[in-house]
């Protein structure tokens, strides 16, 4: 990515986590970006064109360091917590803010829709391979099959992030702490079946 486009979609990340997507001017982010109008429109085609790039470049950055981090050597829990506390580090970075606000907005624009829905399943993917690895390591998962707990897993953390964003504040609101504690019971329970597995 050049140079110019990358600085217009650092400014577009500035400009949605204060203004939210709704309220995103393309002309505040040329000038935060300190570029013309129309360098927007020449590179992303507008407003969602310049979104939808920011969010598929820190998706693929981010589904890469989850393939990485699962595919370590260490207890399934032990990756789990990891993804729980990447959680943290994905919130601080605006990731978060920007995917909700896509996916909400997907809601009245089909186009948006269809790319967010991309980017999400790259997320479910990851975790299908993981849930299929345990399934390979133990055997049965019950009632369940991978594809159905890494659905839930993926379906938690949404929602998990939704309610911690309306909080609007990502560390202590009952909301949000709420969301973060069942998440990670997710982990105890993970580590509940591998040590009885044993």
């Amino acid at each position: 990515m050049n140079t110019t486009a990358q600085r217009i979609i650092e400014a577009a990340r500035a400009c949605l986590l204060t203004d939210g997507y709704a309220a995103l001017s393309t002309r505040r982010v040329a000038d935060r970006a300190g570029v013309p109008l129309s360098q927007i429109h020449y590179h992303f085609r507008g407003k969602q064109g310049v979104i939808l790039a920011l969010l598929d470049h820190e998706n693929r950055t981010l589904v890469a360091r989850q393939r990485q981090m699962y595919g370590a050597e260490a207890p399934l829990w032990q990756r789990y917590d990891q993804a729980c506390d990447f959680l943290d580090d994905d919130l601080a970075s605006g990731y978060v803010r920007v995917l909700q606000e896509m996916i909400a907005a997907g809601w009245s624009d089909r186009e948006v829709a269809a790319r967010v829905r991309v980017l999400i399943d790259a997320w479910f993917e990851v975790l299908l391979e993981v849930t299929r690895e345990a399934e390979a390591r133990f055997g049965s998962l019950g009632p369940l099959r991978a594809e159905d707990i890494a659905a839930l897993i993926g379906l938690s953390f949404i929602g998990g992030e939704s309610l911690i964003l309306l909080d609007g504040d990502d560390t202590g609101g009952a909301l949000g702490t709420r969301a973060r504690t069942a998440l990670r019971s997710v982990g105890a329970l993970i580590r509940h079946y591998e040590q009885s597995a044993r």
